[in-house]
């Protein structure tokens, strides 16, 4: 079944979603540690969370990038990821979703947290046709996410590793089995109105 252009896909509980970023070891292993940021983690500048682990795997290339050495999936809860979604502005002008550009200058600078989609990612990193999203958390975001949002955090490295070794090494049979297990994420349409890429495009979500 041929995946809808706009969606979120992501990895997630009853009250929790998990959100991939990589870090230096000094601060991503810090971080596995603790169950929480170190205080080199700057709450000032802006960090960018993917429900995605193969949007992340490209991002980072595998934990193969310097500085992005460590893998870390951050389990947060839903109603912070959500509140994030309603707060955030896109991170383009989009003529027809937005009343004029300086009305969407204003909202993004303004905004705790902004919105990218960009080509979902297949095993191999090639771009898909459809999208995955980049949630970009600033200012009060920013500080929420780090000390209210986050249940846990674990390094997943090993985890991308490994996938990756059966990716070089052609067994793409077995690699897929091994990834987070994502499926669309429920959330009210309401919440995305503001975050379509196109005017007049339908994003598919799925009720609660």
């Amino acid at each position: 079944m041929t995946e809808p252009k706009y969606q979120i896909r992501a990895l997630y509980q009853d009250s929790t979603i998990t959100v991939y970023q990589a870090y230096s070891p000094a601060i991503g292993l810090a971080a596995a540690r603790d169950g929480r940021f170190p205080a080199e983690w700057k709450r000032d500048r802006m960090t960018w969370i993917k429900p995605s682990f193969l949007w992340m795997m490209y991002r980072c290339g595998w934990g193969s990038k310097e500085g992005q050495e460590t893998v870390l999936a951050v389990e947060i809860t839903r109603k912070g990821f959500e509140w994030a979604l309603r707060h955030a502005c896109l991170s383009h002008y989009e003529h027809g979703l937005h009343t004029d550009i300086g009305t969407w200058k204003r909202q993004l600078r303004h905004a705790p947290a902004r919105v990218q989609w960009d080509p979902e990612r297949d095993l191999r990193l090639q771009p898909l046709p459809h999208r995955s999203l980049q949630l970009g958390l600033s200012g009060e975001a920013a500080h929420l996410y780090a000390d209210e949002w986050i249940v846990s955090i674990t390094d997943v490295t090993p985890l991308a590793r490994t996938v990756h070794a059966h990716v070089r090494d052609g067994e793409l049979d077995v690699a897929p089995y091994l990834l987070p297990r994502e499926r669309p994420y429920p959330v009210d349409d309401e919440a995305l109105a503001h975050l379509y890429r196109q005017a007049g495009t339908t994003m598919e979500v799925t009720s609660p």
